[in-house]
């Protein structure tokens, strides 16, 4: 649900529109209605405030998995006509990294976590693939394909990218000898090695973000950057059996018009990026595992692009140039998420007056006051709209009067990662110390203070 989304909407115009926030699942509904608002404790502390905000949002992985697969959901009401089946890809590995958390913070025990995960490896082992990459929606109960458009019915690198992430993450976690643990780290070593990703570059220098065994290459997506797929690149590059050339990362990724940008908004000069820096995803999907602490190529300062990247977010909210009701130094975050005319890639070049607490929340590693400031709001004004059993809903405009009753993983799962990564670093810790992280990386040209001298 990102940039290829609005690529699908160009093909099949009637997937989305204008149409309204589907109707939650009996069992999403059913969950709501038992939701005791005593479970918004006030005067909370901040580390008790963001105790509160990720275990609560945790549970949309933990509570709401599918019953089959394990996997995450799409979202909490039904994915438009594709029913209650739908489980997504890139929204599982973030929920992976939720579940560690949930594990290393006593939510749940360790056992528990790795039963869980154990289940989902198991899931993906006998689900399609295509050339060992993941599509981007399954069945749960039966791991076929579910296509995202009329030609996106099969590999998706990009929702790949994002299961390995929260995959290799759970193999470097996992470490004991146990049952689970070892079928972890067995099965997801053995799926990785078999993602063939120089296959997807057609034997051009770029990644094709799609292939399907029924309609090919047709849908002709060529990966540039700046977006979200930056983690894409880094493991196509550190694949031990399929890697990719630096020339795929020079001439594919660190190209195209939305690359290089070097403008100044509301002082701040933006390296990498679209006007105004695009929705604030870009600098949220890659950096679960990626840490940008340092981090640093031949086109950027990672930890620059993306801190001011949200400051120029926050800075346009704050200046609120279209008047909208309820913007300000502490209501502030836009991203893609739904909205009250359907899902949008809201940005400031695309602004609907839509907030989406994941934005803010998420950005918590590159301006922890500020991103405070929106969760006491969102949490203490905002609560009694915007609060649930999974944590705040995707959504809200006040200016519309509109508050989604909906969930989505791809935007739950990244809330509760980038809070702990900056709270302890996990996640990064985890994803930097994977060997193949290390080599993507280095072949690639970055610099970084966790990445080990060669032979170390």
């Amino acid at each position: 649900m990102r940039l290829k989304f609005f690529v699908a909407l160009l093909l099949a115009p009637s997937l989305l529109g204008a149409q309204p926030t589907p109707k939650a699942t009996p069992k999403a509904a059913a969950k709501t209605a038992a939701f005791d608002a005593r479970q918004r404790p006030r005067n909370l502390t901040d580390e008790q405030l963001l105790d509160q905000v990720q275990r609560q949002t945790f549970r949309y992985f933990w509570d709401f998995g599918h019953p089959v697969s394990g996997m995450a959901r799409e979202r909490s009401n039904k994915s438009y006509d594709y029913g209650d089946e739908v489980v997504t890809t890139g929204g599982t590995g973030f929920g992976l990294m939720a579940i560690i958390v949930a594990a290393e913070r006593g939510w749940i025990t360790r056992a528990q976590a790795a039963a869980r995960v154990s289940k989902i490896v198991n899931f993906l082992w006998k689900a399609d693939q295509y050339h060992g990459a993941f599509p981007h929606w399954y069945d749960g109960a039966t791991g076929h394909t579910i296509r995202f458009s009329p030609k996106d019915d099969g590999a998706d690198i990009v929702e790949t990218s994002f299961m390995y992430e929260g995959l290799l993450c759970a193999r470097q976690y996992f470490t004991k000898d146990t049952p689970d643990e070892s079928n972890v780290r067995n099965k997801v070593l053995w799926m990785w090695e078999g993602v063939e990703w120089n296959w997807f570059t057609q034997n051009q220098n770029v990644l094709y973000w799609h292939w399907s065994p029924n309609n090919g290459w047709s849908m002709n997506h060529q990966l540039h950057g700046w977006n979200e797929a930056l983690v894409t690149y880094v493991l196509a590059a550190g694949s031990p059996r399929y890697a990719i050339d630096k020339a795929v990362y020079d001439q594919g990724w660190a190209t195209g018009p939305d690359y290089l940008n070097g403008k100044t908004y509301y002082g701040q000069t933006l390296p990498l990026g679209p006007e105004l820096g695009g929705p604030l995803f870009f600098s949220h999907y890659s950096f679960l595992g990626i840490n940008p602490h340092g981090l640093k190529d031949a086109h950027a300062d990672y930890w620059a692009q993306n801190q001011r990247h949200t400051l120029i977010n926050r800075a346009y909210c704050v200046a609120n140039p279209k008047h909208y009701k309820g913007y300000g130094p502490n209501a502030w975050g836009l991203t893609a998420s739904d909205s009250y005319q359907g899902y949008a890639a809201h940005s400031p070049t695309e602004d609907l007056g839509v907030i989406s607490p994941t934005a803010a929340l998420s950005a918590m590693p590159y301006a922890p006051a500020e991103s405070m400031l929106a969760l006491k709001h969102f949490y203490n004004d905002l609560g009694d709209k915007i609060w649930g059993p999974y944590g705040f809903v995707d959504a809200y405009s006040e200016e519309h009067n509109w508050y989604a009753k909906s969930y989505l993983a791809i935007d739950q799962g990244p809330i509760v990662a980038m809070i702990e990564n900056h709270r302890t670093g996990l996640l990064w810790k985890l994803f930097m110390s994977a060997p193949e992280v290390q080599r993507g990386l280095t072949k690639l040209g970055f610099e970084s203070p966790e990445l080990k001298p060669a032979g170390k």
